[in-house]
């Protein structure tokens, strides 16, 4: 716990409470993939979660071993939630560059926008049009893609985000959390 008090940006109580929390959840110590979207889809009950799991599970499985014990769990979550601005957006950069190859491009954030409308649910209000993720996405490239190359590298997105008053509001929703 010292280590990883040193590591994170949690106190050793705060760290106690987490560790608790996740060996509840999972006994012996990590979670696989298929345990983490279990976990995840109660949060969701009324969307399919299990695509947004998927692609949050990557992103927290930092030593790709097919695996996330309390150390990369604690580690994701630190960043997430008591990360500078920059720790944040490139987290965020992580999770949504699917095949890590440095940019974001059309149809890597598609696959996020589809999951995130499914996660949703098929029954929110206002109910979403079908179009909903593809529109997303051109907003999202219109926003991001500074030089209309096609794909969306770390850089544009970290100054496009920071230029983006909602995207810097929304970050900060977290600061207080736990």
């Amino acid at each position: 716990m010292d280590k990883l008090e040193e590591q994170t940006k949690f106190t050793k109580k705060e760290l106690q409470v987490l560790y608790r929390g996740f060996k509840n959840e999972c006994p012996c110590g990590v979670v696989n993939e298929e345990n983490f979207k279990n976990i995840y889809s109660q949060f969701f009950p009324q969307g399919d979660s299990s695509m947004y799991a998927h692609f949050l599970f990557e992103a927290f499985d930092t030593n790709k071993n097919g695996s996330v014990s309390f150390e990369d769990f604690v580690f994701g979550l630190s960043i997430i939630l008591r990360g500078t601005i920059n720790d944040r957006l490139n987290w965020a950069f992580n999770l949504y560059d699917l095949n890590k190859d440095g940019c974001i491009t059309k149809e890597e954030m598609l696959d996020i926008m589809k999951s995130i409308y499914d996660m949703m649910g098929k029954y929110t209000h206002p109910t979403m049009i079908d179009d909903a993720p593809r529109e997303h996405v051109e907003s999202f490239f219109q926003k991001m893609d500074q030089n209309r190359d096609g794909v969306v590298t770390i850089d544009e997105f970290i100054d496009s985000c920071k230029k983006d008053e909602n995207i810097m509001q929304s970050m900060q929703l977290f600061d207080n959390v736990i």
